[in-house]
């Protein structure tokens, strides 16, 4: 009989996860459940929750080497995938392959929420190089400005330029 190698495992409950107050214009946080931080071997993909602040938006993007999965599950609004309008409602899926932009906006007066999942990972350190870092249950922050190297963090992880440039 064959011995099999297992992959990484774990469990992650609500506010577990590396979380990061995100700057305007999203504004919410992103939680970090599964990385490679957490689960270092044999981890191909990254994932999470996002929050988006009512009125704000996640600007047009796109990834030239990632997948990215979305499925919201709180809040209504919009998605623009390569200009094409779609309203989100509590069950909306988004996939977007590599070279695909994407910008979403909440229209609400609530929060809207999603899971994310991008293959290969790397979203974590996007988060982190933008972010502040949040403790479950603490008020969010006032608005703050992505800061100025945002171009940098964005080329050291996993964001294309619009157009490909």
């Amino acid at each position: 009989m064959t011995e099999r190698a297992k992959g990484g495992a774990i469990v992650v409950q609500p506010d577990e996860g590396e979380s990061y107050w995100q700057p305007e214009p999203a504004n919410g946080y992103a939680e970090v459940r599964i990385s490679k931080r957490n689960v270092p071997v044999g981890n191909r993909f990254s994932s999470g929750i996002q929050v988006i602040a009512p009125g704000c938006h996640i600007r047009e993007h796109q990834h030239d080497a990632n997948e990215e999965l979305l499925f919201f599950f709180e809040g209504r609004g919009k998605v623009l995938v390569n200009g094409e309008e779609h309203p989100v409602v509590p069950g909306t899926t988004v996939y977007a392959g590599p070279w695909n932009t994407h910008k979403i906006v909440n229209e609400g007066d609530e929060d809207m929420k999603m899971l994310w999942v991008l293959m290969p990972g790397g979203l974590e350190d996007f988060f982190e190089g933008i972010g502040r870092p949040r403790r479950p249950g603490e008020a969010p922050p006032e608005p703050f400005a992505r800061p100025e190297n945002v171009a940098e963090i964005e080329a050291a992880t996993v964001f294309a330029k619009i157009g490909g440039d």
